[in-house]
């Protein structure tokens, strides 16, 4: 029983690897170029070939060419001709091994280096032969494969690139060869560094004839591939063609690559050409033209189906209204022979743009039936607000000259016009519509000035004004706009915007207009006026309140009207009993509004004034006076004459004083209050004449319990007197003493002493 197991399990996987080798290319390397070129590529009776020959890499019995079959894999190709800078047999799959197998003897080739623009080329294979074509066009199909499509590459492998090229030129008298070997569209050579995938660090490119990176698991032993290209030329039938097919590492001769030649591709081919460029559009109509010279059968196909009837080399296209791709394709059998060459082209007639006719209505400034229109305002419209569409062009006449100011257009025909409009969409293709012009009928009736007060406190006549939204004599559901001239308004330039505030001062003119849309239903002059009410003696004032008394607050008896802000009354005056602000506001005719404000502040006289005064220091005596501050504004005085601000007085003179206080805003009792400023004399004379006789300190009572010492000159007390004392008339015991200096203390109640001398003269 376990014998039988792994026979069976031994089979499975013998099938299985074989299934997996029948999915890979096979190559066979032993045949001639004459057969690889005459047998496997060309096989058409549409042209001779002739000289061939073929050099390459030799690995002893086997080559660097030869022919493949796809071996019931999945390569596009079902067999061909394979060029190989390696072993030709080497590509058969899988994609197990990384192939770098010629030798650094096996050269390049100049030719292929001169085409691509090249140097260093090695390992070149090399399959030629001479042509001569009956048709004027050529073609094959071929796949560019390489071990240099790394799925996994460093940085500095990205621009290594292996070489290869189809080079055609004329036998006689051509000495340079063109490559046919690019990018479908392009000069472009096809190589690994211009057709790449994306998904690795290197950049895709051309992306679109990439086909893949490949795994193990694929029919070739290459790393990746393009798609299958397409090689063709253009030829003169009947002259001799040399083509050269090179295929060639560079650099170095690792990472092998290989051109696979589809089977049979090496075609005749007839070249269509159309009666216009492309794009095609709706309704056009189009004939293909088979540019094929000689007296030739035509057959015409619609999709792979013939039609009918059609043998003639020209076919015009009824079926101009499909939107659908069709392929066309023509038959041309050359003359009597055999040679059969096919042409295809693609048609795709594209949609034409859906448009709307539109109509413009414009106003009139004069009523002379002509105006300014705008007409890109109907842009949108006429493309059904279809913003993949392109831009709008306006024309008087159908074929004509596009107008060269669409936003700035005055008709040519009084009240009513039509134009065109021509629009084109992505595809190239163009409709037009109808564009109707008319000039407004509709008149506006005058509309009332707008009218406001000039109350942001400049009085320049200048204000804000809001616009209104709606007009005398017009419906509702239109749009009003503003603008600064009549000009403005017709051309719908420059509008104004709410609010506005007017540029001419008190009264200035401007111009609605009302719009339907794009269209315009009158325009009418607005006078915007402002109202100035700046009545006189209007700047703030302020008032004395005396304590327990009222004031009358009044503005002039020529207002509208009078509202005293919070206090409801409305009258031009009032009476106020108490301090703080109180605002009138009063209007004109007009409705215009002025405030005035009233500072009332309260005041009141100054009670319990006092002095202090500084004694005893004669030119430097002084008087400050004190009192009790009751809210007034005060002003001082020691004279009850001149008043000052300061209730400081210096350099004032010993005697009797009367103080007084008064308040600023005369507010009254004036306070007053006696007061006295002391000083000693400096000198008497007692010699009984009655003038001087004593020596005493004037005014003393008002220090009372005060005490006076006196000294000579050695500090012998000589006399003790109070504030109630007559004085020393200068004698000591009943003796007079002699004329000198003597020498005082005065202790004041408040034990405050003060020291000094006097002078005594006989």
């Amino acid at each position: 029983m376990k014998t039988r197991l792994q026979f069976y399990i031994l089979s499975i996987f013998f099938l299985a690897n074989t299934c997996l080798l029948s999915q890979s290319i096979s190559v066979t390397d032993n045949f001639t170029a004459q057969d690889l070129v005459q047998n496997k590529l060309v096989n058409s009776s549409c042209a001779t070939v002739s000289n061939f020959s073929v050099t390459g890499g030799n690995f002893g019995v086997q080559d660097s060419y030869g022919y493949f079959t796809d071996g019931g894999s999945s390569f596009p190709f079902q067999n061909g001709v394979i060029l190989s800078t390696g072993k030709a047999v080497s590509a058969v799959g899988p994609n197990a091994s990384l192939l770098s197998e010629g030798s650094t003897s096996w050269t390049g080739d100049s030719d292929l280096e001169q085409a691509l623009n090249i140097s260093n080329s090695i390992n070149a294979t090399i399959l030629e032969f001479d042509f001569t074509p009956l048709t004027n066009k050529f073609s094959f199909d071929y796949i560019f494969s390489s071990e240099q499509y790394l799925s996994n590459p460093s940085a500095n492998q990205c621009n290594f690139t292996d070489g290869f090229a189809f080079l055609l030129k004329p036998v006689f008298g051509g000495s340079t060869y063109q490559n046919i070997a690019v990018i479908p569209g392009t000069t472009t050579p096809v190589k690994v560094n211009t057709v790449r995938g994306s998904g690795t660090i290197c950049p895709a490119i051309n992306e679109q004839f990439f086909d893949a990176f490949n795994g193990t698991n694929h029919p070739t032993n290459f790393n990746g591939q393009t798609k299958v290209l397409k090689a063709e030329a253009t030829v003169i039938p009947g002259t001799l063609y040399h083509i050269k097919l090179v295929i060639a590492d560079q650099g170095n001769n690792l990472y092998d690559s290989a051109i696979f030649l589809k089977g049979g591709s090496f075609k005749s081919a007839t070249d269509i050409t159309t009666s216009k460029n492309a794009p095609f559009c709706s309704g056009e109509n189009i004939t293909l033209t088979a540019n094929q010279s000689g007296t030739n059968s035509y057959k015409w196909f619609k999709n792979g189906i013939e039609i009918i009837g059609e043998t003639n080399p020209t076919y015009t296209i009824t079926d101009n209204t499909n939107l659908n791709e069709i392929i066309y394709t023509v038959q041309v059998t050359l003359g009597s022979t055999t040679c059969t060459s096919d042409g295809e082209i693609k048609i795709k007639f594209n949609p034409l743009p859906l448009l709307s006719n539109q109509t413009l209505i414009q106003c009139d400034d004069n009523i002379d039936g002509f105006s300014i229109f705008n007409l890109t305002k109907l842009d949108n419209a006429i493309r059904n607000n279809d913003l993949t569409l392109g831009n709008v062009n306006y024309y008087e006449s159908l074929g004509g000259i596009a107008i060269a100011n669409p936003s700035t257009y005055q008709n040519t025909s009084p009240n009513s016009q039509t134009i065109y409009a021509k629009v084109s969409n992505t595809a190239g293709c163009s409709s037009n519509a109808i564009v109707t012009l008319q000039i407004s009928n509709n008149s506006i009736p005058p509309q009332n000035d707008i009218e406001i007060c000039d109350e942001d406190g400049t009085f320049d006549g200048k204000a804000n004004f809001i616009l209104p939204t709606q007009l005398i004599g017009v419906p509702n559901m239109l749009i009003i706009e503003y603008y600064l001239n009549l000009n403005d308004a017709v051309k719908q330039t420059n509008p104004l915007t709410s609010p506005y505030r007017n540029a001419i001062p008190n009264t200035q003119t401007i111009y609605a207009r009302a719009i339907n849309g794009s269209d315009c239903y009158g325009i009418s002059p607005i006078n915007l006026v402002v109202n100035t009410f700046n009545p006189p003696n209007f700047q703030d004032e302020l008032k004395t309140l005396c304590d327990g008394n009222s004031i009358n607050l009044s503005v002039a008896t020529n207002f509208d009207t009078y509202n005293w802000i919070g206090n409801n009354d409305f009258d031009n005056e009032i009476e106020v009993t108490s301090a703080g602000e109180y605002i009138v506001e009063v209007t004109d005719a007009n409705m215009c509004q002025a405030r005035k404000k009233f500072i009332v502040k309260s005041s009141a006289a100054a009670t319990n004034i006092d002095a202090i005064t500084e004694d005893f220091s004669s030119p430097n005596n002084s008087i400050t006076i004190t009192f009790t501050d009751n809210g007034g504004d005060y002003l001082f005085s020691i004279d009850g004459i001149s008043y000052q601000e300061n209730p400081l007085f210096n350099n004032v003179l010993a005697g009797e004083y009367t103080i007084y206080v008064k308040d600023k805003n005369g507010c009254l009792p004036i306070a007053s209050k006696t007061i006295y400023v002391l000083d000693f004399p400096k000198f008497f004379t007692p010699n009984g004449d009655g003038f001087n006789d004593t020596w005493r300190i004037e005014n003393s009572q008002t220090k009372p319990n005060s005490i006076i010492y006196i000294y000579d000159r050695f500090g012998k007390l000589l006399k003790q007197l109070n504030s109630n004392s007559l004085g020393w008339n200068g004698t000591f015991n009943g003796e007079n003493l002699p004329s000198g200096d003597y020498w005082f203390t005065l202790t004041l109640f408040n034990n405050k002493t003060i020291k000094s001398h006097f002078s005594l003269k006989r």
